[in-house]
């Protein structure tokens, strides 16, 4: 796997944070920062699949989102 070096700007205050959150999970800040990167990039391809879902069946009820709100918390 190749590594690419990136610099990033925050403000102090997510920086501390994001610097609490890595130690917290043992993790380096680059490690962390990675990890965060793939749960949004996820996050995003799903938002996409559910919204091509949706375009071509509908939009999903309340009884759908709650048994998947359900099945998640399990």
């Amino acid at each position: 796997m190749s590594v690419e070096r990136l610099t990033v700007s925050l403000e102090s205050e997510l920086a501390d944070a994001v610097r609490e959150a890595a130690n917290a999970a043992s993790l380096n800040v680059s490690a962390w920062m990675a990890q965060a990167a793939h749960r949004e990039l996820s996050s995003r391809g799903l938002r996409d699949v559910i919204a091509e879902w949706e375009a071509a069946h509908g939009s999903f009820t309340e009884k759908e989102l709650a048994s998947a709100r359900k099945a998640l918390r399990s």
